[in-house]
Protein backbone atom coordinates (compact mmCIF):
# COMPACT_ATOMS: atom_id res chain seq x y z
CA UNK A 1 0.00 0.00 0.00
CA UNK A 2 3.24 2.32 0.71
CA UNK A 3 3.98 2.11 -2.96
CA UNK A 4 0.29 2.41 -4.06
CA UNK A 5 0.41 5.57 -2.22
CA UNK A 6 3.68 6.78 -4.17
CA UNK A 7 2.19 6.33 -7.27
CA UNK A 8 -0.93 7.99 -6.31
CA UNK A 9 0.72 11.26 -5.74
CA UNK A 10 2.24 10.82 -9.22
CA UNK A 11 -1.30 12.03 -10.57
CA UNK A 12 -0.68 15.46 -8.76
CA UNK A 13 -2.32 18.23 -10.23
CA UNK A 14 -3.56 16.50 -12.88
CA UNK A 15 -6.70 14.33 -11.80
CA UNK A 16 -8.89 17.39 -10.99
CA UNK A 17 -11.17 17.06 -9.73
CA UNK A 18 -10.91 13.45 -9.07
CA UNK A 19 -9.09 11.64 -6.52
CA UNK A 20 -5.76 10.81 -5.96
CA UNK A 21 -5.55 6.59 -6.60
CA UNK A 22 -2.38 4.27 -7.18
CA UNK A 23 -2.83 0.20 -7.62
CA UNK A 24 -0.84 -2.71 -7.22
CA UNK A 25 -0.72 -6.45 -7.95
CA UNK A 26 0.99 -8.76 -5.65
CA UNK A 27 1.63 -12.49 -5.44
CA UNK A 28 3.73 -13.96 -2.93
CA UNK A 29 4.52 -11.04 -1.47
CA UNK A 30 6.02 -9.55 -4.86
CA UNK A 31 4.95 -7.21 -7.28
CA UNK A 32 3.86 -7.91 -10.33
CA UNK A 33 2.32 -4.88 -11.77
CA UNK A 34 1.51 -1.13 -10.83
CA UNK A 35 -0.51 1.73 -12.11
CA UNK A 36 -2.55 5.30 -10.92
CA UNK A 37 -4.73 7.29 -12.18
CA UNK A 38 -2.41 9.75 -14.29
CA UNK A 39 -4.97 12.84 -15.06
CA UNK A 40 -8.76 13.42 -15.56
CA UNK A 41 -10.91 11.16 -18.13
CA UNK A 42 -7.62 8.57 -18.41
CA UNK A 43 -7.95 4.92 -17.06
CA UNK A 44 -8.17 4.76 -13.43
CA UNK A 45 -5.55 2.90 -11.45
CA UNK A 46 -7.04 -0.14 -11.17
CA UNK A 47 -7.18 -0.33 -15.24
CA UNK A 48 -3.76 0.67 -15.27
CA UNK A 49 -2.27 -1.89 -13.78
CA UNK A 50 -4.33 -4.31 -15.42
CA UNK A 51 -3.00 -3.45 -18.89
CA UNK A 52 0.11 -2.95 -17.46
CA UNK A 53 -0.01 -6.74 -16.29
CA UNK A 54 -1.41 -7.84 -19.89
CA UNK A 55 1.22 -5.78 -21.63
CA UNK A 56 4.19 -8.01 -19.88
CA UNK A 57 2.20 -10.89 -20.35
CA UNK A 58 1.42 -11.40 -16.47
CA UNK A 59 -1.86 -13.59 -15.36
CA UNK A 60 -3.11 -11.50 -12.59
CA UNK A 61 -5.93 -14.60 -11.15
CA UNK A 62 -5.53 -15.45 -7.91
CA UNK A 63 -3.08 -12.47 -7.15
CA UNK A 64 -3.84 -9.63 -4.35
CA UNK A 65 -4.36 -5.76 -5.36
CA UNK A 66 -3.95 -3.31 -2.99
CA UNK A 67 -5.65 -0.02 -4.04
CA UNK A 68 -5.87 3.79 -2.48
CA UNK A 69 -9.59 4.01 -2.79
CA UNK A 70 -12.62 2.15 -3.41
CA UNK A 71 -13.23 0.80 -6.99
CA UNK A 72 -15.82 2.82 -9.20
CA UNK A 73 -18.49 0.61 -10.10
CA UNK A 74 -20.57 2.72 -12.48
CA UNK A 75 -19.48 4.28 -15.77
CA UNK A 76 -18.28 7.93 -15.87
CA UNK A 77 -15.40 9.24 -18.53
CA UNK A 78 -14.28 5.26 -18.16
CA UNK A 79 -15.93 2.02 -17.23
CA UNK A 80 -16.49 0.70 -13.96
CA UNK A 81 -12.96 -0.66 -12.19
CA UNK A 82 -15.00 -3.21 -10.02
CA UNK A 83 -15.72 -4.94 -13.46
CA UNK A 84 -12.59 -5.16 -14.78
CA UNK A 85 -11.31 -7.01 -11.77
CA UNK A 86 -14.35 -9.54 -11.40
CA UNK A 87 -13.11 -10.31 -14.74
CA UNK A 88 -9.43 -10.53 -14.37
CA UNK A 89 -9.98 -12.83 -11.30
CA UNK A 90 -8.00 -11.18 -8.77
CA UNK A 91 -8.48 -12.80 -5.52
CA UNK A 92 -8.41 -10.07 -2.62
CA UNK A 93 -8.57 -6.77 -3.17
CA UNK A 94 -7.10 -4.69 -0.18
CA UNK A 95 -8.61 -1.17 -0.06
CA UNK A 96 -7.20 1.92 1.87
CA UNK A 97 -9.97 4.41 1.47
CA UNK A 98 -13.28 4.73 1.28
CA UNK A 99 -15.16 6.38 -1.43
CA UNK A 100 -17.66 9.08 -0.18
CA UNK A 101 -19.07 9.87 -4.11
CA UNK A 102 -22.78 9.01 -3.57
CA UNK A 103 -22.22 6.77 -6.87
CA UNK A 104 -19.62 4.68 -5.34
CA UNK A 105 -19.80 4.91 -1.34
CA UNK A 106 -19.97 0.72 -0.45
CA UNK A 107 -21.36 -0.34 -3.49
CA UNK A 108 -17.61 -1.08 -4.90
CA UNK A 109 -16.85 -3.31 -2.08
CA UNK A 110 -20.12 -4.78 -2.48
CA UNK A 111 -20.03 -5.67 -6.46
CA UNK A 112 -16.49 -7.13 -5.37
CA UNK A 113 -17.45 -9.58 -2.80
CA UNK A 114 -20.42 -10.64 -4.43
CA UNK A 115 -18.51 -11.86 -6.92
CA UNK A 116 -16.28 -13.96 -4.56
CA UNK A 117 -13.80 -11.42 -4.25
CA UNK A 118 -12.13 -11.40 -0.59
CA UNK A 119 -12.31 -7.47 0.03
CA UNK A 120 -10.14 -6.01 2.82
CA UNK A 121 -11.65 -2.52 4.27
CA UNK A 122 -9.03 0.38 5.87
CA UNK A 123 -5.70 -0.82 4.76
CA UNK A 124 -3.65 1.88 5.90
CA UNK A 125 -6.51 4.21 5.99
CA UNK A 126 -4.96 6.90 7.41
CA UNK A 127 -2.19 7.37 5.16
CA UNK A 128 -4.57 6.91 2.36
CA UNK A 129 -7.02 9.66 2.85
CA UNK A 130 -4.24 12.23 3.78
CA UNK A 131 -3.99 12.02 0.40
CA UNK A 132 -7.27 13.24 -1.11
CA UNK A 133 -8.27 15.62 1.23
CA UNK A 134 -9.23 17.60 -1.52
CA UNK A 135 -11.20 15.35 -3.04
CA UNK A 136 -13.13 14.16 0.06
CA UNK A 137 -14.11 17.73 0.33
CA UNK A 138 -15.43 18.58 -2.77
CA UNK A 139 -17.41 15.43 -3.27
CA UNK A 140 -19.56 16.37 -0.11
CA UNK A 141 -19.61 20.07 -0.14
CA UNK A 142 -19.19 20.88 -4.22
CA UNK A 143 -16.97 23.51 -2.83
CA UNK A 144 -12.95 24.04 -3.64
CA UNK A 145 -10.73 22.95 -0.67
CA UNK A 146 -9.19 26.48 0.27
CA UNK A 147 -5.50 26.71 1.50
CA UNK A 148 -4.41 29.72 2.60
CA UNK A 149 -0.66 30.10 2.26
CA UNK A 150 1.71 32.77 3.75
CA UNK A 151 5.06 33.59 4.68
CA UNK A 152 5.91 35.65 7.70
CA UNK A 153 9.04 36.48 10.10
CA UNK A 154 10.07 34.90 13.19
CA UNK A 155 8.56 37.69 14.80
CA UNK A 156 5.04 37.59 12.49
CA UNK A 157 5.95 40.33 10.13
CA UNK A 158 4.55 39.44 6.25
CA UNK A 159 6.90 42.95 5.08
CA UNK A 160 8.86 45.60 6.12
CA UNK A 161 7.62 48.91 6.67
CA UNK A 162 8.19 50.12 3.41
CA UNK A 163 6.25 47.65 1.98
CA UNK A 164 9.55 45.50 0.88
CA UNK A 165 8.50 40.87 1.05
CA UNK A 166 10.93 39.96 -1.00
CA UNK A 167 11.97 37.33 -0.02
CA UNK A 168 11.71 36.53 3.68
CA UNK A 169 11.81 32.86 3.30
CA UNK A 170 14.74 31.31 1.39
CA UNK A 171 14.94 28.93 -2.42
CA UNK A 172 13.89 25.84 -0.92
CA UNK A 173 10.32 26.98 0.93
CA UNK A 174 9.87 29.05 -2.08
CA UNK A 175 10.35 25.80 -4.34
CA UNK A 176 7.76 24.13 -1.94
CA UNK A 177 5.21 26.37 -2.27
CA UNK A 178 5.42 26.12 -6.12
CA UNK A 179 5.39 22.35 -5.96
CA UNK A 180 1.98 23.13 -3.96
CA UNK A 181 0.77 25.09 -6.69
CA UNK A 182 1.39 22.38 -9.16
CA UNK A 183 -0.96 20.39 -7.41
CA UNK A 184 -4.05 22.73 -6.90
CA UNK A 185 -6.24 23.37 -9.03
CA UNK A 186 -6.26 27.03 -9.09
CA UNK A 187 -3.90 29.90 -7.02
CA UNK A 188 -5.98 33.10 -6.03
CA UNK A 189 -5.79 36.52 -5.35
CA UNK A 190 -6.88 39.79 -4.23
CA UNK A 191 -5.99 42.85 -6.53
CA UNK A 192 -4.44 45.28 -4.08
CA UNK A 193 -1.48 42.07 -4.38
CA UNK A 194 -1.41 41.98 -7.85
CA UNK A 195 -0.87 45.91 -8.47
CA UNK A 196 1.38 45.69 -5.59
CA UNK A 197 3.34 42.71 -6.59
CA UNK A 198 2.81 42.35 -10.13
CA UNK A 199 3.03 38.87 -9.61
CA UNK A 200 3.07 35.80 -12.41
CA UNK A 201 1.02 33.43 -10.28
CA UNK A 202 2.60 30.39 -12.09
CA UNK A 203 4.04 26.74 -11.52
CA UNK A 204 8.01 26.83 -11.77
CA UNK A 205 9.00 23.33 -10.61
CA UNK A 206 9.19 20.64 -13.26
CA UNK A 207 8.20 16.93 -12.48
CA UNK A 208 5.22 14.90 -14.19
CA UNK A 209 2.56 15.53 -11.23
CA UNK A 210 2.48 18.96 -11.12
CA UNK A 211 0.48 21.40 -13.34
CA UNK A 212 -0.19 24.80 -14.22
CA UNK A 213 -2.78 25.94 -11.62
CA UNK A 214 -5.97 28.37 -12.83
CA UNK A 215 -5.10 32.06 -12.04
CA UNK A 216 -8.47 33.57 -9.80
CA UNK A 217 -8.24 37.23 -9.37
CA UNK A 218 -10.77 38.79 -7.20
CA UNK A 219 -10.98 42.55 -8.46
CA UNK A 220 -14.00 44.53 -7.11
CA UNK A 221 -13.78 47.41 -9.65
CA UNK A 222 -11.96 45.93 -12.69
CA UNK A 223 -8.25 47.67 -11.52
CA UNK A 224 -6.24 44.96 -13.35
CA UNK A 225 -3.71 46.35 -16.26
CA UNK A 226 -3.63 44.99 -19.70
CA UNK A 227 0.15 45.79 -19.13
CA UNK A 228 0.13 43.73 -16.50
CA UNK A 229 2.12 40.20 -16.50
CA UNK A 230 -1.38 38.67 -15.66
CA UNK A 231 -2.93 39.82 -18.59
CA UNK A 232 -0.14 39.83 -21.08
CA UNK A 233 0.34 36.00 -20.17
CA UNK A 234 -3.46 34.94 -19.70
CA UNK A 235 -3.60 32.91 -22.97
CA UNK A 236 -0.75 30.86 -21.46
CA UNK A 237 -2.30 30.44 -18.43
CA UNK A 238 -6.22 29.98 -17.79
CA UNK A 239 -6.95 33.09 -15.66
CA UNK A 240 -10.71 33.76 -14.00
CA UNK A 241 -11.16 37.45 -12.86
CA UNK A 242 -13.79 38.48 -10.91
CA UNK A 243 -15.57 41.88 -10.36
CA UNK A 244 -18.47 43.23 -8.73
CA UNK A 245 -19.68 45.61 -11.46
CA UNK A 246 -18.55 45.11 -15.06
CA UNK A 247 -17.29 48.17 -17.32
CA UNK A 248 -18.20 47.49 -20.73
CA UNK A 249 -15.10 48.50 -22.21
CA UNK A 250 -12.59 47.47 -19.39
CA UNK A 251 -13.96 44.19 -19.64
CA UNK A 252 -13.48 43.69 -23.43
CA UNK A 253 -10.27 44.64 -23.08
CA UNK A 254 -9.12 42.19 -20.76
CA UNK A 255 -11.36 39.54 -22.22
CA UNK A 256 -9.03 40.47 -25.62
CA UNK A 257 -6.29 39.38 -23.91
CA UNK A 258 -7.81 35.77 -22.84
CA UNK A 259 -9.19 36.38 -19.18
CA UNK A 260 -12.52 34.94 -18.49
CA UNK A 261 -14.73 37.59 -16.50
CA UNK A 262 -17.18 36.79 -14.10
CA UNK A 263 -19.84 39.09 -12.07
CA UNK A 264 -20.17 37.39 -8.57
CA UNK A 265 -22.26 38.72 -5.79
CA UNK A 266 -20.98 41.94 -3.88
CA UNK A 267 -21.63 42.02 0.09
CA UNK A 268 -21.00 45.06 1.68
CA UNK A 269 -19.12 46.23 -0.79
CA UNK A 270 -16.80 43.49 -1.15
CA UNK A 271 -17.24 40.51 -3.35
CA UNK A 272 -19.23 37.52 -1.81
CA UNK A 273 -16.17 35.26 -1.51
CA UNK A 274 -18.70 31.73 -0.25
CA UNK A 275 -20.30 32.67 -3.73
CA UNK A 276 -16.77 33.13 -5.74
CA UNK A 277 -16.19 29.62 -4.37
CA UNK A 278 -19.78 28.21 -5.07
CA UNK A 279 -18.64 29.47 -8.90
CA UNK A 280 -15.35 27.93 -8.85
CA UNK A 281 -16.78 24.61 -7.87
CA UNK A 282 -19.58 24.32 -10.79
CA UNK A 283 -16.49 24.70 -12.94
CA UNK A 284 -15.23 21.74 -11.45
CA UNK A 285 -12.14 23.84 -9.86
CA UNK A 286 -11.84 21.34 -6.42
CA UNK A 287 -9.02 23.49 -4.69
CA UNK A 288 -7.79 26.39 -4.02
CA UNK A 289 -4.42 28.41 -2.88
CA UNK A 290 -5.06 31.83 -1.51
CA UNK A 291 -1.87 33.99 -2.11
CA UNK A 292 -2.85 37.10 -0.83
CA UNK A 293 -2.15 39.63 1.49
CA UNK A 294 -3.88 39.76 5.22
CA UNK A 295 -7.05 41.63 4.13
CA UNK A 296 -8.25 39.15 1.81
CA UNK A 297 -6.94 36.35 4.47
CA UNK A 298 -9.25 37.73 6.80
CA UNK A 299 -12.50 37.80 4.98
CA UNK A 300 -11.71 34.20 4.20
CA UNK A 301 -11.22 33.06 7.99
CA UNK A 302 -13.91 35.18 9.79
CA UNK A 303 -16.07 34.87 6.77
CA UNK A 304 -20.29 35.16 8.09
CA UNK A 305 -21.45 32.26 8.05
CA UNK A 306 -18.68 30.25 8.95
CA UNK A 307 -14.35 30.25 8.04
CA UNK A 308 -13.94 29.13 4.71
CA UNK A 309 -10.36 27.99 4.81
CA UNK A 310 -9.64 24.70 5.13
CA UNK A 311 -5.70 24.03 5.54
CA UNK A 312 -3.01 26.94 6.21
CA UNK A 313 0.62 26.58 5.28
CA UNK A 314 2.52 29.08 7.20
CA UNK A 315 6.13 29.16 6.35
CA UNK A 316 8.10 30.95 9.00
CA UNK A 317 11.22 32.67 8.17
CA UNK A 318 14.55 32.46 10.30
CA UNK A 319 14.47 36.70 10.39
CA UNK A 320 13.47 39.40 12.85
CA UNK A 321 12.45 42.45 11.42
CA UNK A 322 10.95 44.28 14.34
CA UNK A 323 8.61 47.21 13.66
CA UNK A 324 7.28 50.88 13.88
CA UNK A 325 4.84 51.36 16.97
CA UNK A 326 1.80 50.58 15.74
CA UNK A 327 2.51 49.35 12.75
CA UNK A 328 1.04 45.74 12.17
CA UNK A 329 1.96 43.84 8.74
CA UNK A 330 0.36 40.37 9.38
CA UNK A 331 -0.75 37.84 7.35
CA UNK A 332 -4.53 38.12 8.69
CA UNK A 333 -6.00 41.37 9.56
CA UNK A 334 -8.39 43.72 9.10
CA UNK A 335 -10.87 41.75 10.94
CA UNK A 336 -10.74 39.43 14.63
CA UNK A 337 -12.69 36.99 16.42
CA UNK A 338 -14.49 38.71 19.61
CA UNK A 339 -12.70 36.70 21.85
CA UNK A 340 -10.26 34.03 22.33
CA UNK A 341 -13.07 31.48 22.34
CA UNK A 342 -14.71 32.70 19.09
CA UNK A 343 -10.98 32.20 17.43
CA UNK A 344 -10.89 29.83 13.94
CA UNK A 345 -9.17 26.70 15.80
CA UNK A 346 -6.82 24.76 14.06
CA UNK A 347 -5.08 21.21 14.42
CA UNK A 348 -0.94 21.16 13.37
CA UNK A 349 -1.19 17.98 10.91
CA UNK A 350 2.51 18.60 9.20
CA UNK A 351 5.77 20.59 9.81
CA UNK A 352 9.06 20.57 7.26
CA UNK A 353 12.11 21.94 7.93
CA UNK A 354 13.09 23.73 4.61
CA UNK A 355 16.81 25.14 5.03
CA UNK A 356 16.30 27.89 7.90
CA UNK A 357 12.60 28.03 7.59
CA UNK A 358 9.56 25.94 8.59
CA UNK A 359 6.80 25.24 7.25
CA UNK A 360 3.65 24.89 9.52
CA UNK A 361 0.80 22.74 7.83
CA UNK A 362 -2.58 23.01 9.71
CA UNK A 363 -5.77 22.31 9.34
CA UNK A 364 -9.23 24.50 10.69
CA UNK A 365 -11.39 22.20 12.72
Amino acid sequence: MTRAIELALLGGGHVHPNPCVGAVIVKDGLILAEGYHHKCGDLHAERDALKNAKEKNIDVAGCDMYVTLEPCCHTGKQPPCTQAIIESKIKRVFIGSRDPNPLVDGKGVKQLEEAGIEVIRDFEKEECDKINSIFFHYIKTKMPYVIAKYAMTADGKTSLSTGESKWITGEEAREDVHKTRGTTAAIMCGINTVLADDPLLNCRVEGEQYKQPVRVILDRELKLSIKSRIAQTAREYKTILFCAKEDASKKAELEKCGIEIIEAKAKEGHLDLEDVLKTLGEKQIDSVLVESGGMLNASLFFAEEKCLVNEVHCYVASKITGGKENEIHSPVQGKECKSLSDCVKMKLIETKVLGDDVLLKFKTC
